[in-house]
């Protein structure tokens, strides 16, 4: 996964660790990782709150299979649809749109210099692409052309331009980046740092760098002698994956209850972050009385986290339902009666629900289109500030979405950008007897009866 760490002094490490209490770390977040025989299922928790949810089944490379980079080949471009399907080696086909096509300006000039899908490829053409979406029930996952390799603390974009650091930063220390950035940026390439680079070394830059360069040069040459379709580069397994993106000081820790995986986390984090070493835990089924996910309260959050209808603190409720096309979350005040007016009792109901519903979107990975009809308020004043917490509740989820006000008739839209299958649908599968409509026909009705 990673090579030999660098040597960091002690006051670096001691800016790494992150807080603690009585000798014990302390951290808003617990990453919590069960093994299974069939699937890896990892758990977040903001305090007791489950947050977010994962699961990863071993070899899937049909489902899960974002981030991965293809050698593939154009079976068929669409110019009506301004697409091309291209063959990856998945059973269902990959799309590419024209818009993530990356051209070289060079050559489309003129009346070229914006040119349509079929000047771009051509069929049975060979293309290097990248996973931007995972295949989703009928549809085949979605593909880029502008490949990106992750790293530890920033990104590498190949033969590109794109040059960025993490807004989430502080103006001083996106000062102390910057520089940094303009000192070890590879010719020909682009790059964006992450968030995790907050106070790390030049050094540690310097070296994630170097590391991903290699990576793509290995990509290239592998590229060039293989034949399409043929994997190129795969994502690693998903807690390192989760890791990768996710853990810093404000997690208390991450507790395996597999050994392999444990000793393999733990050498991970040890090269990558050093200072949080000390924060991977092993938990040793054979000799606890429960279940990891049962020590931490998953098990009963997540079965609540599959049903349709949610409860909020004071009475009232949520109903989330979801179609091919879009999600649609109901807001009822159910039980909650209030104590002063109905205007009062709706605004204080729409607020907990505009809570409840950020932390739903999030923890159910639910994205595309959503429709949430909340409870319908006369004050202009309290629909905007419904609208204000909603945003700020959606704020710390950091899937990119966007949300628009509360239309006339009470509803607010909004788009949550879908990258795979939802919990749901990575928990589940459809009914065999009412293929996932949740109602089985009364056939009998319908039979044609003789004529007497």
């Amino acid at each position: 996964m990673a090579d030999a760490g660098l040597e960091l002094d002690e006051d670096d490490l001691k800016g790494r660790r992150g807080r603690s209490r009585k000798g014990r770390p302390v951290g808003r977040y617990l990453m919590v990782v069960s093994k299974q025989p069939d699937a890896t299922h990892i758990a977040v928790l903001e305090g007791r709150t489950l947050i977010e949810y994962y699961v990863s089944r071993p070899n899937d490379n049909i489902l899960q299979i974002h981030g991965n980079i293809y050698l593939g080949r154009v079976q068929n471009v669409l110019p009506g649809m301004e697409a091309a399907f291209v063959d990856i080696g998945t059973p269902k086909n990959a799309v590419i749109y024209r818009g993530d096509v990356q051209i070289d300006k060079d050559d489309f000039e003129g009346d070229h210099a914006n040119p349509k899908i079929e000047q771009m490829l051509k069929a049975r053409q060979g293309i290097l692409c990248q996973v931007t979406k995972n295949p989703i029930a009928h549809k085949g996952a979605r593909l880029t052309t502008e490949v990106s390799l992750p790293g530890r603390f920033v990104v590498l974009v190949p033969h590109s331009s794109t040059y960025g650091i993490s807004k989430r930063l502080p103006d001083d220390e996106r000062s102390r980046l910057r520089q940094i950035l303009d000192r070890v940026r590879p010719a020909g390439h682009g790059l964006i740092v992450r968030t995790a680079a907050e106070n790390v070394t030049a050094a540690e830059i310097e070296r994630d760098v170097a590391g991903l360069v290699q990576q793509w040069t290995e990509i290239e040459a592998l590229a060039a002698r293989s034949k399409a379709p043929t994997l190129l580069y795969q994502e690693p397994d998903m807690a390192v994956r989760v890791i990768r993106e996710e853990f810093n000081k404000e997690y208390r820790g991450v507790v395996i209850d597999d050994a392999t995986m444990y000793k393999e986390v733990s050498d991970y984090v040890a090269i990558i972050s050093p200072g949080l070493a000390d924060r991977v835990e092993h938990y040793d089924r054979s000799v606890e009385k429960i279940s990891l996910f049962e020590r931490f309260h998953v098990h009963e959050q997540l079965h609540k986290a599959l049903d349709r209808k949610v409860w909020l603190p004071s009475g009232g409720s949520l109903i989330i339902e979801s179609t091919e096309a879009l999600t649609v979350i109901d807001v009822n005040t159910g039980k909650n009666v209030g104590s002063s007016n109905l205007e009062e009792t709706v605004f204080l109901n729409n607020l907990e629900a505009a809570e409840a519903i950020a932390h739903q979107l999030r923890l159910r990975d639910i994205g595309g289109i959503i429709v949430i009809d909340f409870v319908d308020m006369e004050s202009k004043k309290n629909r905007d500030e419904v609208m204000r917490v909603f945003r700020g509740a959606l704020a710390r989820d950091k899937t990119r979405t966007q949300v628009f006000d509360i239309s006339e008739l009470g509803l607010a839209e909004m788009t949550r950008k879908r990258i795979g299958e939802g919990l749901l649908e990575s928990l589940s599968h459809a009914c065999p007897h009412c293929e996932g409509r949740g109602m089985v026909v009364d056939t009998s009705v319908l039979e044609i009866t003789p004529s007497v």
